[in-house]
């Protein structure tokens, strides 16, 4: 079946202009930590209504980042989540480098994105992501080993509004409901822990929640397709979390076209 949501995959691109490369002081083996490994193939080969997918990595320009943020995992960021420094010793980027790269890199992303969530003819869009089977040392879960599973809509561990200052992007009973159709196909699954959900859910969030739509954040543990300290995904693995991922999503559309679930 042709699952009715849009899918974002933010963090999958590998591509750095080598102008940006030579000012990166991070070893190959570091840069590649900062893609989404997994993503492009689980998320990309699903019958979604439409997909967009980055070809640059993020860090020319993180994609899932509000475009005004400046800190060291701001839209450029300075430090990777292992704590290490991206640039060389006085080669960091200027504001008016920043401005360029969000120019040229980042707000292309969104412009497409937003023409993809104009139709009324999807349910949800859905930012796909995926992390390490345990927190890194600058993840907020330093140290801990993941679930199979992240969903996020800015809520607590059940999903549910934590304040009224903090919308949710989804309402709690329909993430509760995708959370139930992953477990069904044998994944371990959590609730906003380690991330509530990014940049993407977050400004797409209400006003897809104004017209009665969604938006969710999804993490897969890599560890479902690739042993470290290998970086390359098991072929059978992934098309088996693959597989899995798209019975999950199917059976949540089902559930979805039945009519919205109650919740806060």
């Amino acid at each position: 079946m042709q699952l009715p949501f849009v899918l974002s995959i933010p963090h999958c691109g590998t591509r750095i202009p080598p102008d940006v490369r030579a000012c990166i002081a991070l070893s190959e083996d570091d840069i590649a930590e900062s893609v989404d490994f997994g993503t492009q193939e689980i998320f990309g080969a699903l019958p979604a209504l439409r997909i967009i997918a980055s070809r640059w990595n993020r860090l020319v320009a993180d994609l899932n980042r509000n475009p005004g943020q400046r800190d060291a995992k701001g839209v450029v960021a300075l430090t990777d989540y292992s704590g290490l420094s991206v640039f060389h010793s006085g080669c960091e980027p200027t504001q008016a480098e920043i401005e360029e790269r969000v120019a040229r890199y980042h707000t292309p992303y969104h412009t497409q994105l937003t023409e993809l969530i104009q139709p009324d003819d999807f349910l949800g869009l859905i930012d796909c992501h995926s992390l390490n089977g345990t927190g890194p040392a600058d993840a907020p879960d330093h140290g801990r080993k993941r679930s199979d599973v992240i969903l996020s809509n800015f809520g607590d561990s059940l999903g549910r509004q934590r304040s009224a200052q903090e919308p949710l992007t989804c309402l709690a009973g329909l993430l509760q409901m995708a959370a139930a159709a992953f477990e069904d196909q044998g994944f371990s699954v959590a609730l906003n822990n380690p991330y509530r959900g990014g940049y993407i859910v977050n400004h797409y969030g209400a006003m897809l929640r104004a017209g009665g739509r969604f938006a969710i954040q999804i993490e897969m543990n890599q560890d479902l397709y690739i042993t470290r300290p290998s970086v390359v995904p098991h072929p059978q693995q992934l098309a088996e979390t693959t597989r899995r991922v798209a019975e999950a999503l199917a059976a949540w559309a089902e559930q979805l076209a039945g009519g919205p679930t109650a919740g806060p």
